[in-house]
């Protein structure tokens, strides 16, 4: 191992112990909570704790995840242990959950995370830090008279969330020592984080309020009963004199129960809310994890069902991965799963040989931990990043977090997947297809391009869109992104094509069905290219207004999707071009993409310098006597590197020029001002670009007239108005392309 990878895994195994120590404090409590909000005995709670650490920390694939006992069980453990009429009956069917959990792990269910949405997620980890932070202000003020470990709206003293807040701070239920070591907790958690020198320390701030809050707490004891903090106020962990007592306590499961039918029943009711939970909170806690690392929700299966396996045979409750331990676990900066098995082994030495030690800490403590993760987790950033995701990804998170919060996490995370099914629904229902208007040389067509998965749902939509076809219009229906089209879908289409569309004069074209879908002979296809008729029925203004319309569908980056082989199949014998385009061969873009035309509409000369010389007279010549086009376009371009050569080398006839290429520069000269060359030298490089811009059209402008000089059949064509000329300039930055041709015509010299 080299010395970088070795200060690497150091930094990483402090890290590690050190968030497992945070992890451990905060999981201390919330076992035991678990445990008695369960109806089950505290130690049982601080088995499934261990268990949870070590055994499925050692087997699992997650870094980050950490198991144990958790609150959104507590509803199904304590109806089911009163169901079942036992404990050791209970244990029974924890341990037959195992198995189950094993089975869904390597049949690869762990599939299922995928099909949840991430809108759903999020809300799922707002909600838990909402719920942290309401659920442990009581806590904080020193009103423990529930569970540490109770999550549920409805409490088990009868209250709820905010009744329990509203008697502990209007019914005299804050005690002085416990208020003030939590609520100065809180400003310590929050500062260690953000001041740089005490964040170098590497020691985490939850160690270091807890620490101080057990002194503090011990002072308070000397300063007399006002503010002395009784034990209920205090981490209660069960004592036990001896190991020998500890192995004597352990409740395993009644196997004579394997013959009542109710025990299966409670074995698949908890491996299936178990196994559901455990995925999304697997899910959201990779979310969380800043290096973004994949767990792998089959493996997790089979820890989780072993831990459960090992949790039941020695008296411990089921277990999944807790999404409060796991983001405590991220905050306190672990890197791998070395810490989640380092706060398995500290609970397991600490609540048999120091349980003293672990008394000592005020709940105050712990609660000030939990609200400032629980803010973490539930910060405004997350909030006005769904708002601003729009409607579709809010309201199901929305949907998510008030579910979690009025009653409890599983029933909240269903509530919210419900919800979201029944949005995405009403949004297919709503866009099964993107319908669009694309403008062809001849015509315009509707668009409709259908969606990856069509089903009968979509059905009234896609009839809908079908009917607002106008008559003796033009419709393509595109399915090249398709994968399913439903069978209804089909028939519909089919019936359209092939009776109501030829009543009615439209012309339909199906690209990218299938074959098993639709026969060949059922396909038309729209041809966007030049032909005889389309050449002979249009201006010059129509063209150039034609050419004006691609060149926006070029900018804004929605040309037409064309059949390529088709068009060069169509043009193969024939030539009816709408335009000559004379443009620089260093324009970077090809001209048929700039005015998005399809194949042979346009005929393009491309030259380096656009030059007047007579092959570029005669192939424009070509176009416009032989093949019929009706507008010639001299086009410019912006940031022309040929001009820039031209300037330099004029003012500085030491630069070394190609024999061919130097022609090209003197007569690109023609267009260069004096002007030109005295703000140049002095120009900074916005202000060249803006000299070589203009000499650029300038110099087109120039070309264009000696074209038409040149050749007195261009000449007899635009006399007579069969032929226009213009010039444009095509700016490579924004992609637009912008005609001045007004004035090649007017400096033109008239001939006899």
């Amino acid at each position: 191992m080299t010395e970088p990878e070795k200060t690497s895994f150091a930094r990483s195994f402090i890290s590690d112990i050190t968030a497992g120590i945070v992890v451990f404090l905060v999981a201390l409590p919330l076992c035991l909570g678990i445990a008695v909000a369960s109806g089950a005995s505290p130690i049982s709670g601080l088995i499934a704790g261990i268990v949870g650490g070590i055994v499925i920390g050692i087997l699992s694939g997650s870094q980050t995840s950490v198991s144990g006992p958790a609150a959104g069980l507590t509803a199904i453990v304590s109806m089911q242990i009163a169901q079942l009429g036992a404990f050791d009956v209970f244990l029974a069917a924890v341990v037959l959950a195992g198995f189950i959990q094993i089975a869904l792990g390597i049949a690869r269910a762990g599939f299922i995370a995928d099909f949840v949405p991430g809108s759903v997620i999020k809300g799922l980890l707002s909600a838990i830090g909402i719920i942290l932070i309401l659920k442990q202000i009581p806590h904080l003020f020193g009103h423990d008279t529930d569970p540490e470990g109770e999550l549920s709206f409805l409490q088990p003293d009868q209250l709820n969330t905010f009744s329990e807040i509203l008697v502990t701070l209007t019914g005299g239920d804050v005690h002085i020592g416990t208020s003030i070591i939590g609520v100065l907790s809180i400003p310590l958690l929050v500062s260690w984080d953000k001041v740089p020198l005490l964040k170098k320390t590497r020691i985490p701030g939850p160690l270091v309020v807890v620490i101080l809050g057990v002194l503090v707490s011990l002072a308070f004891d000397k300063l007399g009963k006002f503010w002395d903090i009784p034990d209920e106020h205090l981490v209660s962990v069960p004592i036990v004199k001896s190991t020998g007592q500890w192995l004597q306590d352990l409740v395993t499961p009644s196997w004579s129960a394997l013959g009542n039918p109710a025990v299966y029943f409670a074995a698949i009711s908890i491996a299936l809310v178990a196994s559901l939970e455990t995925l999304l909170n697997l899910e959201a806690v990779d979310k969380l994890d800043p290096r973004k690392r994949v767990s792998p929700p089959n493996r997790e299966l089979v820890a989780q069902g072993v831990g459960n396996i090992v949790s039941g045979l020695i008296g411990g409750l089921p277990l999944t991965s807790v999404i409060v331990r796991s983001s405590v676990n991220l905050n306190a900066g672990a890197k791998s799963k070395l810490s989640a098995i380092f706060h398995g082994f500290l609970l397991l030495i600490c609540v048999v040989v120091v349980p003293h030690w672990l008394n000592l800490i005020p709940l105050s403590v712990l609660a000030a931990i939990l609200i400032v993760t629980g803010w973490k987790l539930a910060s405004p950033k997350v909030i006005k990043q769904m708002w601003n995701a729009g409607w579709d990804q809010f309201l199901p998170f929305l949907v998510t977090i008030v579910a979690i919060l009025f009653t409890d996490l599983l029933k909240g995370i269903i509530i919210g997947l419900i919800f979201s099914i029944l949005f995405i629904l009403r949004s297919n229902l709503q866009k099964p297809l993107r319908r669009y208007l694309e403008k062809y040389i001849d015509r315009e067509v509707m668009r409709l391009d259908l969606a990856n998965q069509v089903s009968f749902l979509n059905r009234a939509s896609i009839r809908q869109t079908l009917n607002s076809v106008p008559v003796n219009g033009s419709l393509l229906i595109d399915a090249q992104s398709t994968e399913y089209i439903d069978a209804d879908i089909l028939s519909l289409i089919y019936e359209f094509v092939r009776e109501v569309a030829p009543v009615r004069g439209i012309q339909v074209s199906l690209v990218g069905f299938k074959e098993v879908y639709v026969r060949p002979q059922d396909r038309v296809r729209f041809i966007d290219h030049s032909t005889a008729e389309i050449q002979k029925s249009m201006t010059s203004d129509q063209i150039r207004s034609t050419l004006e319309q691609g060149n926006e569908r070029f900018r804004i980056g929605e040309p037409i999707t064309r059949d390529l082989i088709e068009s060069r199949l169509d043009i193969a014998s024939r030539n009816h071009p709408l335009a000559v385009v004379v443009s620089g061969a260093s324009a970077r873009t090809p001209v048929e993409i700039i005015f998005d035309m399809g194949p042979g509409t346009l005929f393009c000369v491309r030259l380096t310098g656009n030059l007047p010389c007579k092959e570029v007279v005669g192939s424009v010549e070509f176009a416009c006597d032989t093949a019929c086009a009706k507008l010639i376009i001299v086009m410019a371009h912006t940031n022309n590197q040929a001009v820039q050569l031209a300037i330099e080398s004029k003012l500085n006839s030491r630069i070394l020029i190609p024999n061919n290429l130097a022609g090209i520069l003197a007569e690109i000269q023609h267009s260069i001002s004096e002007q030109d060359c005295e703000a140049w030298i002095t120009a900074d490089q916005s202000q060249q670009a803006q000299i070589i811009n203009g000499v650029s059209l300038r110099h087109a402008q120039r070309s264009a007239r000696m074209i038409v000089e040149q050749s007195q059949t261009l000449r007899n064509l635009i006399d007579e108005g069969r032929v226009a000329i213009s010039v444009a300039m095509y700016d490579i930055a924004s992609g637009k392309v912008e005609f001045v041709g007004a004035e090649v015509n007017q400096n033109r010299q008239p001939h006899s």
